[in-house]
């Protein structure tokens, strides 16, 4: 894996156990879009070399995957957040259509996170731990917690992140992000994750963290 395109089609051929699913897998339109989403956002974040890394869990049901790209809705997809000069239309996201969850649109916590960067006016990079979704059994409206097996597969992909764009800090959003950083020996700081009433801890962890000189 040398850059984004590289990165993007090694996500794709990673298999998913019955209970989670590949969002960039498959030959149909809307995987498709989620791969050139996900290459788009990597290759604008390539551009802007960012001096921060946020890591996260994992995709969930009503944010990433559906649109492809680390705690994004399809209405911040749509939208962008323009504080940011990042998403939207115009710079050539694409919705997908994705059976059976045509109702869904936001994410609360692709939202607090946008939110809270908006207001920073600090655009880090952000990954996932494990980068597929995972669901409860014969759910896949729902999230679980990756198990210990997946987050090992995600941790290969989050040293290949950390070389390709090389950030001077990282944060871990959560405690499987922190657990991942501490296997791999690599230095972060951990901060409380926005899910499960985690909202006022996280924008003031990322607060207290960032600032407008860590900016990218």
């Amino acid at each position: 894996m040398h850059g984004p395109a590289d990165l993007v089609a090694a996500l794709a051929a990673l298999p998913a156990p019955p209970d989670a699913v590949n969002p960039y897998a498959g030959a149909d339109d809307d995987s498709a879009r989620r791969r050139g989403n996900l290459q788009r956002y990597l290759t604008t974040m390539q551009a802007r070399a960012p001096a921060v890394l946020l890591l996260l869990e994992a995709p969930g049901y009503r944010g990433c995957r559906l649109t492809g790209v680390p705690v994004t809705s399809r209405k911040i997809l749509r939208d962008g957040v323009p504080a940011l000069a990042l998403f939207g239309a115009a710079q050539g996201y694409q919705a997908t259509a994705d059976a059976g969850f045509e109702d869904i649109d936001g994410e609360q916590s692709a939202s607090i996170v946008w939110h809270t960067l908006a207001g920073l006016a600090v655009a880090p990079l952000i990954w996932n731990t494990y980068p597929l979704h995972p669901h409860r059994p014969g759910q896949p409206r729902s999230n679980r917690p990756p198990r210990r097996p997946e987050i090992a597969l995600g941790e290969d992909f989050v040293r290949h992140i950390v070389a390709l764009y090389a950030p001077r800090r990282i944060i871990a959003v959560g405690g499987v992000a922190a657990g991942a950083l501490a296997r791999l020996s690599l230095a972060g700081e951990r901060i409380r994750h926005p899910a499960q009433g985690g909202k006022a801890a996280f924008v003031a962890g990322l607060t207290r963290l960032l600032s407008p000189d860590t900016a990218s």
